[in-house]
């Protein structure tokens, strides 16, 4: 059973990663995210950071390593 879930749990994380990424692109006026949460608070640090290059982002492929 343990042998099962190797090898299905990195197939099914595939799978949804692919179709929340294929959602997103397709419903891009869906999500709102409220200015005064501190998620926006920090999405907004973190893309201040990467435009000043105090940060450094790791791509789709290193950080899936696909």
């Amino acid at each position: 059973m343990q042998e099962l879930s190797n090898v299905l749990e990195p197939m099914i994380r595939r799978i949804i990663r692919e179709e929340l990424v294929d959602f997103a692109q397709k419903n891009q006026d869906i999500f709102y995210l409220n200015p005064a949460s501190e998620l926006y608070k920090d999405l907004e640090d973190i893309a201040q950071r990467k435009v000043s290059q105090q940060i450094k982002l790791y791509s789709h492929q290193e950080v899936w390593d696909e």
